[in-house]
């Protein structure tokens, strides 16, 4: 019984993810800036001209007023997903709700009025963000707010009494209880979804490998009868087998990538010492290249090579993702194949290494590009799955890196891993 609490407490608390912005996306990012922006004047008029309470503060209201600023600019709201992005968002909601309100709370006696909306800001802070951040945010920003109204809080009129702060205290409690019972049902809701998805996903993948073992037989049994013919025929049934294998060997590698992107949520935690300049050229050397010219349209180029602390399995998935993610993207700009379409360059700083993917294929639109690492999203609606960049980043996030997207619409696209060096 024990061992099965403490497994679901480790799963739970430390090897999910954190998900600072819940339901991220560019509109909702501006919609909560403008609401920042905009509301807290707006409240200040209500609590301070219409419905007057004991304490109001015109410039603390417009300091947080002016965090919303930071919400609606595009480097934020553009890319809500992004590591930059979780931070701004988590600290200008943590000023905004738990220091803020306790601070105005205990500012007013604790009334009716703050009561209510101390009740309404712990259940919005629970809906926002991953319900361990709003846990410890809601304790730090309580204690600040106490600490700070103990030197340099205003003398309240009607101070709170014994009851009335055993009544509080129970009505808060009850918010943060149901707050944290319901994020945590809804976290795990999440993880159980995808997580049955990509399982469903890989035994599909799986079974496909029977046809296909077939199909290598066929093509086997074509070779066989080609070589007993010395004509044009038999050199033409020669090249239909050849075909045939390709094809194979194209869908056992598009097989493997779906099932390694089935391990989306279950990563290993091993790591080991990885070369990223033999970590691409291996890579490279096997993925399965439709032809000659699309090789060679492949330059791997090493300026100095670093090594980092990561599964070299994984990461071999993920350069992997990425070449198809470039190989498909220049098929599709319909143009023939030439050397440097697609250059992967291996860097190092003094603390960071970065393996760059630049290629110039059709490009992914402004509207894409801050969803391209979201699970199930993909620009190709015809036969993406949407779980590959996902994948990756999930992989490059185990290992304390980085990835990013810079693209124009026609110009191709530039993915950059930035990962830290190990030595």
């Amino acid at each position: 019984m024990w061992h099965r609490a403490s497994r679901w407490l480790k799963e739970e608390v430390v090897t999910s993810p954190l998900v600072p912005v819940l339901h991220p996306s560019p509109l909702r990012m501006k919609g909560l800036g403008l609401f920042t922006l905009f509301g807290h004047p707006l409240f200040w008029f209500v609590w301070a001209v219409w419905i007057p309470q004991p304490y109001e503060n015109l410039p603390l209201r417009l300091f947080t007023a002016s965090t919303g600023l930071l919400l609606l600019s595009k480097r934020i709201s553009s890319d809500p997903t992004s590591r930059l992005s979780g931070h701004v968002f988590t600290a200008v909601f943590w000023f905004e709700l738990p220091f803020l309100f306790s601070w105005m709370y205990l500012c007013n006696g604790g009334n009716q009025a703050w009561l209510a909306s101390m009740a309404a800001m712990i259940l919005t802070y629970y809906f926002a963000t991953d319900w361990r951040i709003a846990t410890i945010g809601l304790t730090a920003g309580g204690l600040i707010a106490r600490i700070l109204f103990e030197f340099w809080g205003p003398t309240v009129a009607m101070p709170m009494t014994t009851e009335i702060l055993l009544t509080n205290t129970m009505v808060i409690a009850f918010c943060v209880s149901m707050g944290l019972l319901l994020g945590v049902s809804s976290a795990n809701l999440r993880r159980e979804h995808l997580a049955h998805t990509l399982t469903t996903m890989g035994i599909m993948a799986h079974e496909l490998r029977t046809p296909l073992a077939t199909m290598a037989l066929i093509g086997d049994a074509v070779r066989g009868a080609a070589s007993e013919r010395n004509n044009g025929a038999g050199h033409k049934l020669e090249e239909l087998a050849a075909r045939l294998h390709l094809l194979v060997r194209n869908m056992n590698h598009q097989i493997d990538m779906q099932i390694a992107n089935a391990r989306l949520m279950r990563l290993p935690g091993h790591k080991e010492a990885v070369r990223a300049a033999d970590l691409v050229r291996e890579a490279v050397a096997n993925y399965p290249f439709r032809s000659t010219r699309e090789r060679e349209s492949v330059v791997v180029d090493v300026k100095k090579d670093f090594v980092f602390e990561g599964s070299h399995a994984l990461f071999s998935q993920v350069i992997d993702n990425l070449m198809k993610n470039a190989m498909r993207s220049l098929a599709a700009a319909s143009t023939a194949s030439l050397p440097g379409d697609l250059t992967i360059e291996v860097n190092a700083a003094p603390r960071h290494g970065r393996i760059l993917f630049r290629d110039r294929g059709i490009g992914i639109s402004a509207e894409a590009q801050p969803r391209v690492f979201e699970p199930f999203f993909s620009t190709n609606r015809g036969t993406g799955h949407g779980l590959g960049l996902a994948f990756c980043q999930r992989v490059i996030d185990s290992a304390k890196g980085t990835i990013r997207v810079k693209s124009e619409p026609g110009h191709g696209a530039t993915f950059t891993l930035e990962l830290p060096i190990l030595r």
